[in-house]
């Protein structure tokens, strides 16, 4: 279904509105908080480093608990939760400033904490969706107008949070994030689709036994689920190559734009901004995409047909070259974006609903705990070969991710030909 009819959903546009001021937030927040950080309470390096990393540490630590505690209960009230929780600790910014007690362990705190409720708010989102526009294929039109909220922020966020910090200061622009999540909440808690209440006993993975055997047992049967389901399998492969890959650019990426190309800071900005902008523009494309390409076969196809695009990054050079840079860039976030909203939207449609928490927390730890690893790892490389050379391996890591998910789904074009997975 296109995205305008959806739209016409009153329970879809109060989700929607609550992701469009929530994601507003985040990226302003991206903006003031370290400016915060650096400006007025002159951390170092290490410190805003620390401010950085505590507000991802929480996937690995809690990701997959959070994914079995979330099949036990409906979602709603947990996202609810998140966004308040959330409100209240960046709150709590704002007064600390005007107090003057506002230190960088503060920060590193509330981070912290902030980094929690989003771990349960993100996975419970991806569960809850379904609630809401039903199984069919309003789930990729629905996934795409979130997507299209998210890639909005990226392309306006930095921006306005940077005049934003100027004109208010940094700790009322985080206040102003604050009030953005409160009103996420009141969005959600309006929603009137009864959400079904969760299985009294979750159904067991073959060789996990059955039952409700304690948490250790519920993540384990995400796991085997996962690890046991051809199609997730595939997914699971195929999303890690290329975050591994997208991990290894980023640690080399800004030092090839400003040392080889030599960019200037703002010709950093409009290089990034054009991935932005594809990023847009697939996210509003994808429905489009997957009716005319089939919306199995488009999981696979946005890859293969972007993933040659993509090494044209390492070719460019200083002058007209950069263009080259340009294009990269571009292609490669116009195909990780179609790939994410069509493979979120299959596991969605297919999984049982009373693992699609694990199964999304599971997928979720697969993929985010490979950032810090693909970043050393393409520091470490970057000394020996050089930007260039580790943009050429992140580019072919690109070039062969959809191998495996091609695999899974030859012969099938759309999701809806599929049986639902069975355990």
């Amino acid at each position: 279904m296109p995205i305008g009819s959806l739209s016409r959903q009153r329970d879809f546009r109060l989700l929607l509105l609550g992701q469009t001021t929530a994601q507003l937030g985040a990226q302003l927040s991206g903006v003031a908080i370290p400016l915060l950080a650096v400006v007025t309470l002159d951390a170092s390096p290490l410190q805003l480093g620390l401010v950085s990393a505590s507000g991802t540490v929480a996937f690995a630590l809690i990701g997959l608990p959070a994914g079995a505690w979330l099949d036990r209960c409906r979602r709603r009230p947990v996202l609810v939760a998140a966004d308040l929780v959330r409100a209240v600790l960046l709150a709590t910014i704002p007064v600390a400033a005007s107090l003057g007690t506002l230190t960088v362990g503060h920060l590193i705190a509330v981070s912290l904490l902030a980094g929690v409720a989003r771990v349960f708010f993100d996975v419970g989102y991806q569960s809850y969706l379904p609630s809401v526009v039903g199984r069919g294929g309003d789930l990729i039109a629905g996934n795409s107008a979130m997507e299209t909220v998210r890639a909005c922020g990226q392309v306006a966020g930095p921006g306005v949070g940077g005049w934003a910090v100027s004109v208010l200061g940094a700790a009322n622009v985080v206040l102003a994030q604050a009030v953005t999540f409160a009103v996420s909440a009141v969005s959600l808690l309006a929603v009137r689709t009864r959400e079904p209440a969760p299985a009294r006993e979750p159904a067991a993975v073959r060789g996990f036994g059955r039952g409700r055997g304690g948490l250790g047992r519920e993540i384990g049967e995400g796991l085997a689920f996962v690890l046991r389901n051809p199609v997730l399998r595939a997914l699971a492969l195929t999303g890690a190559a290329g975050n591994l890959a997208f991990a290894l650019a980023s640690a080399v990426s800004v030092v090839f734009l400003v040392r080889t190309l030599g960019l200037t800071p703002a010709g950093v900005g409009g290089v990034l901004a054009a991935g932005a902008l594809a990023a847009l523009a697939g996210a509003a494309l994808t429905p489009w995409l997957a009716r005319r390409a089939g919306s199995a076969r488009i999981i696979w196809l946005s890859l293969a047909v972007t993933g040659p695009a993509g090494l044209l990054t390492p070719l460019a050079g200083p002058g007209w070259g950069v263009l080259l840079a340009v294009a990269g860039v571009a292609a490669g976030e116009l195909g990780q974006i179609v790939y994410a909203i069509t493979s979120v939207s299959l596991r969605q449609r297919l999984c049982p609903e009373e693992l699609l928490g694990r199964v999304n927390a599971t997928m979720r730890v697969l993929l985010m705990g490979l950032f810090p690893l693909g970043a050393v790892a393409g520091g470490a490389l970057g000394e020996v070969a050089g930007p260039r050379g580790t943009l050429w391996l992140a580019g072919v890591l690109v070039l062969v991710s959809p191998l495996p998910v091609a695999r899974a789904l030859r012969g099938l074009r759309d999701a809806a030909d599929a049986r639902p997975w069975s355990r």
